[in-house]
């Protein structure tokens, strides 16, 4: 078994300082968002400027004020070609300046702390690792954060994929970051909830350099979780999710 790389943690007591980014113009940060009017200005808002040059807001089709509040606040938004939170993670990275070598990614909820941003990314760009994700099962979660069911998603995939790669993961969390180069390598293909989880399996079939770090996870600042917030919802994404294992897994056994 693979382990990712853990020597990067800092202790999560709030003390702990981010290793410092060697070039604050690097870094892109693409913010996926769907009726997230009640959380995305205080996102915005916290995210650490001297890390992030260009912070880029893909909208769904909010039916709410998301977009207008984004653009207030700072960000540059523009409208995804169509539903889907991969999607817009895709066109969000693919909006990116040429000149931003790391794309991060952070859900528009509030539920991730955009400090952590500069932990996530500060392995790349150190040239110590390719693709750094943020695992809230090993971090401090406030009370009523997570539901045991997304824990145990989380775990479940994570001894899946060491099975298939020998890379064990222990979250599919969305506050993550990538080398532009390495992104554009794993030929992503997922337009749903299942663009997480394809990035980690394609990431360890090529052997890209992962890490792994805690992060800090609060309750969402407000609205509702469209996976976790319905049944409806919780089985759509469920669904997503078994498809794009499924998928990659396949591409990996006939290559």
């Amino acid at each position: 078994m693979r382990e990712l790389r853990h020597a990067l943690e800092p202790v999560i007591d709030g003390s702990a300082r981010s290793p410092p980014v060697t070039d604050a113009g690097a870094v892109a940060l693409v913010v996926p968002v769907l009726d997230e009017e009640a959380s995305i200005v205080a996102v915005i808002g916290s995210v650490p400027t001297e890390v992030v040059a260009e912070i880029i807001v893909v909208d769904g089709g909010s039916r709410d004020r998301t977009a207008e509040r984004a653009r207030a606040a700072g960000a540059r938004v523009i409208a995804s070609s169509g539903r889907g939170y991969g999607r817009a993670c895709r066109e969000g990275a693919d909006a990116a300046a040429a000149c931003r070598s790391i794309i991060a990614f952070i859900d528009g909820d509030g539920s991730d702390d955009p400090a952590e941003i500069a932990r996530i990314v500060a392995p790349i760009a150190a040239g110590e690792a390719d693709f750094v994700i943020g695992s809230r099962s090993r971090g401090e979660r406030e009370p009523g954060s997570m539901s045991a069911h997304q824990l145990l998603a989380g775990r479940l995939a994570g001894l899946a994929m060491g099975a298939l790669y020998g890379v064990r993961y222990t979250d599919m969390c969305p506050l993550r970051a990538i080398s532009r180069t390495a992104l554009e390598q794993l030929g992503m293909r997922e337009t749903t909830y299942g663009w997480n989880l394809e990035m980690q399996m394609r990431a360890a079939r090529d052997g890209l350099r992962i890490v792994e770090l805690p992060v800090r996870h609060r309750r969402r600042a407000g609205g509702v979780s469209k996976v976790a917030g319905s049944v409806k919802g919780t089985l759509k994404a469920s669904g997503s999710l078994a498809t794009t294992f499924l998928r990659v897994a396949a591409q990996r056994r006939q290559s």
